[in-house]
């Protein structure tokens, strides 16, 4: 047996249990320090920068704070009950978010079609999205795929938050290079670190700072709580044509396929048809209350399933410390747009670099230390190109350069692994 092969093999066996309450409750024991802290950092990363892309889709339609309101509602509270139910169901840790580059196409869209034109455009990307998988297509189609291909668009998609650790230091010396080397002494101490992970250092280090340099400024947050809106869908064929069929290739192509090679890598079997199932659910929810598709969150799935977080059996906790989290989050929208402005975004980049380490280091190692090494450095090369045709983005066509590329070059290699 190769390499490859032994690669292939998971290290954590597939579960027969599917007691939803007797998972959920046998994840209490596994709440730790370790599992809620990375919970809590794949929240502050999905509470952040990514809202803001949102905001500014929002701003580029002209929403109103009603519709705002409702659209984060939704994307905070249907992902957050997603990753509960189907991190406790699968004992795995599966991150539900929203699709990133989902609401950049979203503003572009805003500014060319009313807000009811485009919720009708939200349902049938749902719809799409719930036949594919129910057909089992995305499950077929990810069991033929490479390892080392997917996880070459995964590294690629990894590799910014990596870079990122070093550009925040540079953005502020004292904040963030006290903070990283906060991580780095406790790192360098193995004894301590099994007791105080390096996160949870970064993230205590981090919070005396912004007290001490006063960089905190609580009083811009607005607490209220959300009032979500029903929305009429309007159903009109120029904007179906231009959203719907980029929106899922993101969702499913990009999003997704992130969360899959991720879980892939740290020895689990994610459910491909399940997940793709919820995600097409979840966007049609989504899309009735003003919001856009729900899918797998490749980098806060890749925080969560991080080796740091615990035993590879009980890291389904702090997938569900982060549900919880966004659960709240949703509730009180209104505070999603003041608390952007009450943590620095250079630190959020930082912390969440420094969460991911672990799930870049091993994506690297699948990548590139058995087969397929060809089509896993186009992969590769092309997702962190920002590679863009048809406003579909670099990581699908990561996937497809890097097979067809393999195609030609590694003929030998799809001979063995069949």
């Amino acid at each position: 047996m190769d390499t490859y092969a032994k690669q292939e093999r998971t290290e954590y066996p597939e579960r027969t249990d599917r007691s939803w309450k007797a998972n959920f409750l046998q994840s209490i024991q596994y709440l730790n320090i370790s599992s809620i802290s990375n919970g809590i950092i794949a929240w502050l990363f999905g509470a952040t920068g990514p809202l803001l892309i949102v905001l500014q889709s929002a701003a580029k339609g002209h929403l109103g704070t009603i519709e705002v309101s409702s659209w984060i509602f939704s994307i905070y509270f249907v992902g957050g009950l997603l990753s509960i139910l189907l991190s406790a169901y699968y004992r795995q840790p599966i991150a539900v978010a929203f699709s990133i580059p989902g609401a950049v196409l979203v503003g572009t869209t805003l500014a060319q079609h009313n807000f009811n034109e485009v919720i009708g455009a939200y349902i049938v990307t749902g719809l799409f999205i719930l036949i594919l998988g129910v057909t089992g297509v995305v499950g077929r189609i990810m069991n033929i795929l490479p390892m080392p291909i997917m996880m070459g668009m995964v590294s690629g998609v990894l590799l910014p938050f990596g870079t990122d650790i070093f550009t925040s230091v540079l953005e502020s010396p004292v904040l963030n290079g006290s903070t990283f080397a906060a991580f780095l002494v406790i790192s360098s101490f193995p004894k301590i670190a099994k007791r105080v992970p390096p996160v949870l250092g970064a993230i205590a280090a981090a919070a005396i700072l912004l007290v001490i340099m006063d960089l905190a400024d609580l009083s811009r947050l607005t607490f209220s709580l959300a009032s979500p809106q029903f929305f009429v869908p309007e159903f009109n064929a120029a904007a179906i044509g231009e959203l719907v069929l980029p929106l899922a290739l993101t969702v499913i192509a990009i999003q997704n396929a992130q969360g899959i090679g991720v879980l892939q890598s740290m020895g689990y079997k994610p459910p491909v048809d399940a997940m793709t199932n919820w995600s097409g659910i979840g966007s049609i929810v989504n899309g009735f209350l003003g919001a856009h598709s729900a899918c797998i969150a490749g980098p806060m799935t890749a925080i969560v399933a991080g080796k740091d977080t615990g035993p590879v059996e009980g890291r389904y906790a702090s997938g569900m410390v982060l549900g919880f989290l966004c659960l709240l989050f949703g509730i009180f929208a209104p505070l999603a747009a003041s608390i952007t402005q009450i943590i620095p975004a250079s630190l959020i980049k930082l912390l969440g670099g420094l969460a991911m380490l672990g799930v870049l280091l091993s994506s690297f190692q699948m990548s590139f230390s058995a087969r397929f090494k060809m089509g896993a450095l186009f992969s590769f090369l092309i997702t962190i190109s920002g590679f863009n045709l048809l406003h579909i983005g670099a990581p699908f066509w990561g996937l497809i350069g890097g097979l067809v590329l393999s195609l030609l070059l590694e003929r030998k290699d799809f001979q063995r692994n069949e």
